[in-house]
């Protein structure tokens, strides 16, 4: 493998934006991303962020680097050990999500992909989106971290002095983006 690739899950979990920034952030980096959504990722990505189609045109990013796979196909080249990637980003995760992968379960692509990158000690990156938690929610959250997942809740800085919405979805993009080793040029580091 010689340039970064990255896999990133949507599932049902309000938080499309931080999705297609994220997306925005590694194809601009000259990452490969390749691309998994469930079936409530892609209501919410349409009810979010008008997202009709899952194409690279509707991202806003390059063809040549985003990949889309079908969440129904759990033989696909994500749901297996010898796909070399550079992690694993779902965001967001649903506490649905964070409960079927801490069980083990991969009924869906985005489930057996993080499964598989846990199995292969590779970085999964958790991007959690739901208020509150319920004891079980902890529970399912402190088994993924056990397993090794870091677990990064959707919850932007207020230290910047953010202006818009944009800088809000960009500090945690920015966040999710450095946690799986790509640079890029955000001004959301304290300095």
């Amino acid at each position: 493998m010689n340039s970064k690739r990255v896999v990133v899950g949507v599932t049902g979990a309000s938080g499309a934006p931080y999705t297609v920034r994220v997306v925005q952030l590694l194809t601009g980096a000259g990452v490969e991303v390749h691309l998994t959504v469930s079936k409530m990722g892609r209501r919410l990505l349409f009810e979010e962020s008008n997202i009709t189609t899952l194409c690279a045109e509707e991202f806003g990013v390059d063809e040549q680097l985003l990949v889309i796979h079908n969440d129904k196909d759990l033989g696909s080249s994500i749901a297996s050990g010898t796909f070399l990637h550079d992690g694993m980003i779902i965001v967001p995760c649903s506490s649905n999500s964070v409960g079927a992968i801490a069980s083990g379960l991969t009924n869906t692509l985005v489930q057996r992909a993080a499964s598989v990158t846990l199995k292969e000690r590779r970085t999964l990156v958790v991007a959690h989106r739901e208020t509150p938690l319920s004891h079980i929610d902890v529970e399912n959250i402190a088994t993924l971290s056990r397993a090794g997942a870091i677990v990064a809740p959707l919850s932007p800085g207020f230290y910047l002095q953010p202006k818009t919405l944009d800088d809000l979805v960009d500090f945690m993009a920015g966040k999710l983006v450095d946690l799986v080793g790509v640079n890029h040029d955000l001004p959301v580091r304290w300095c």
